[in-house]
């Protein structure tokens, strides 16, 4: 009898198991295997991709991957390694059973760059030295001679602008604070980059109002017919004992894929020899081919590329072509030296030749940042990029590797052609910038976004922007229709905070003299009187050129912390951060141990892992912190 049961039971064990295995009912597994088909190695890294759902992986070690949970139907999947001509494979998925794919890559011919004749002495730039040196352009007439000179991989030539931080000013002599809003996520990728690598950033590549707006928060979408909503708190400093922050919130409006107006996308890729590293070219072709798949038929995208000298490899070309595209970034390689500012202007020209009216029209330069070829001074660059925003033409920059970043530039570029500045540091932001995001980073809903506050002198003795230096504005510029601010895209949030000094703090917060022929007095106004302050936003609609004004008070119900958003609790905990790893002379008593304690206490619901990432990034500082001690 038991040899009997045994069995039974053993069997239903192993369905029960396999069940597991497959996944919800109605689902079943996509198993992925990859090859090289010229000796039949198996190949790490690939990426793979179900185009037209979130599926999106990475091969192992194994050349495998497995893709579960997936519904019964019919799905192309893709395989892609830079290096490779990319491959796509049709598949019929049925509930409670596994389909195997084997992907066999085939390396491609001839490149687009020797085709061009942007390289001429491809030999001089072997790919197999890739991993070991790093081309530093030279000169014009030196370029010419030899394509490049080779370098140590230690040689650095990162660039990054410095940051003034803002002080503490008092509300009687300065009772206006004026900005542009800023979404770029970029400063928070490349402080990851440093700390993943065991390296403390340097200080002025922390740029704190882009650690914070990294995260999504859970802001209310708007209900009143605007662009976004604007929500306000105000909470304990937790890092200054007295302090208060006030913390100003947006939210774009959310719009499904499928009601986007129709793009006209340009992209402007480096191929120049400096970008042969495996972080560089190789990063970039994969986080565009994400972008490529995400493409509709009424949008059209055209590749140009530049080295030595540029050139247009792939006319705009519907985005239901997605094979010919694809094929194009494939063939696409490294050598040479760098163009950039007339790239920059060979793709302004065919974007302005296939310019859909109402539609979104934008170049997206992907490069390290190195202009030095060419019309290179930021100056000139920055005035033709002006002149091509005025006229509807906008401009992302999208940053790759290290050694020769040029963060500075880079982020000057995006901001005056009204578009993100974002920093790809591996396969997963690619996604989040490219694919998770990719409304919010390419379609604009609101520009010219500017914010002022007026501080009302009986409640706040001062007050301190946390971030934000480079984006700081003139009180005058506010009501200035002609002066350039930040740009807000589809489901974008923004976050700003402030750190205030109450009114009646015996603080000394400047050593400026009294004066001598007028006296100011903080005295308490009528009903404003329980107003900390009023926040005032001008935007303008994406093709629009007068402002609309929203105004709103501020008040604070004195809250203790704990009582406070997660979201608030949290981006309080990165403002945090952010004043250690700049070794700020505002960070009071701040410390790792309460950044972890605030991120771990108010993390919420992290589908994506990002903040569960964070946190491990404070653990990482404080470990390199205390190295340094």
């Amino acid at each position: 009898m038991k040899s009997r049961i045994f069995p039974l039971i053993a069997a239903a064990l192993l369905a029960l198991i396999s069940a597991g295995m497959i996944g919800a009912a109605g689902t079943g597994i996509i198993s992925c295997k990859v090859v090289d088909s010229a000796n039949g190695n198996l190949l790490a890294g690939v990426t793979l991709i179900i185009p037209g759902t979130s599926y999106v992986a990475v091969s192992d070690k194994a050349g495998h991957y497995q893709f579960t949970g997936i519904p019964e139907g019919t799905y192309k999947v893709q395989a892609s390694l830079a290096g490779y001509q990319t491959q796509s494979q049709k598949v019929k998925v049925k509930a409670n059973s596994t389909v195997k794919l084997e992907f066999k890559l085939k390396k491609p011919g001839k490149t687009i760059l020797q085709n061009l004749g942007l390289v001429k002495d491809e030999a001089k730039f072997p790919a197999s030295r890739a991993s070991k040196t790093v081309c530093y352009e030279m000169a014009p007439s030196a370029c010419d001679q030899t394509g490049g000179y080779y370098l140590p991989p230690d040689y650095n030539t990162e660039e990054y602008s410095r940051i003034y931080e803002n002080r503490f000013l008092e509300v009687t002599q300065n009772p206006l604070s004026t900005f542009s809003i800023d979404v770029d996520p970029a400063s928070y990728a490349n402080v990851r980059r440093f700390l993943n690598y065991g390296q403390m950033p340097p200080k002025d590549a922390v740029r704190i109002e882009e650690l914070i707006n990294y995260f999504d928060y859970n802001y209310p979408l708007p209900d009143d017919g605007r662009p976004f909503s604007i929500i306000t708190n105000a909470a304990p400093c937790p890092w200054n004992n007295g302090h208060r922050l006030v913390r100003i919130g947006i939210k774009g409006k959310e719009i499904s894929r499928e009601k986007l107006p129709p793009t006209n996308l340009v992209f402007l890729i480096d191929v120049s020899g400096s970008m042969q590293s495996p972080d560089k070219l190789p990063l970039l072709k994969s986080a565009f081919k994400m972008l490529v798949n995400q493409l509709r038929p009424q949008d059209r995208i055209a590749i140009a590329v530049y080295a030595s000298s540029e050139g247009l490899v792939l006319p705009s070309t519907s985005g239901k072509d997605k094979k010919a595209i694809l094929d194009i970034l494939d063939k696409l390689e490294a050598g040479g030296c760098t163009a950039g500012a007339a790239g920059i202007q060979l793709a302004y020209k065919v974007a302005g030749e296939n310019f859909i009216k109402g539609g979104n029209n934008r170049v997206i330069l992907a490069t390290d940042g190195d202009f030095n070829v060419g019309v290179s001074s930021t100056s000139e660059l920055i005035r033709m990029i002006e002149q091509k925003r005025e006229a509807g033409i906008f401009l992302s920059v999208l940053g790759f590797g290290g050694g020769n970043l040029k963060d500075s530039r880079m982020e000057q570029l995006a901001d005056k052609g009204n578009g993100n500045y974002a920093y790809i540091d591996n396969i997963t932001e690619a996604k989040k910038v490219l694919v998770n995001q990719m409304a919010g980073t390419l379609f604009t809903i609101a520009k010219d976004v500017k914010i002022q506050v007026e501080f009302n002198p009986a409640k706040v003795k001062a007050y301190k922007l946390i971030g934000y230096e480079n984006r700081m504005l003139n009180k005058e510029d506010f009501n200035d229709d002609k002066k350039d601010a930040g740009e807000l895209g589809v489901g974008h949030t923004v976050t700003a905070l402030y750190e205030l000094v109450p009114a009646g703090s015996m603080e000394r917060i400047s050593n400026v003299d009294d004066l001598k022929y007028q006296k100011i007095e903080a005295k308490p106004s009528g009903s404003f009187s329980g107003e900390l302050m009023t926040v005032k936003l001008r935007y303008k609609d994406p093709d629009g050129q007068a402002s609309k004004l929203i105004s709103r008070p501020v008040r604070d119900d004195n809250d203790e912390m704990a009582k406070m958003p997660e979201d608030l609790r949290f981006a309080s905990a990165v403002a945090e951060f952010g004043l250690l790893l700049r070794d700020s002379e505002h960070k009071g008593s701040s410390s790792y141990r309460q950044v972890l304690e605030l991120a771990r206490n108010s993390r919420g619901n992290d589908t994506e892992g990002y903040r569960a990432e964070f946190i491990k990034l404070v653990e990482a500082a404080s470990q390199l912190a205390d190295k340094q001690d």
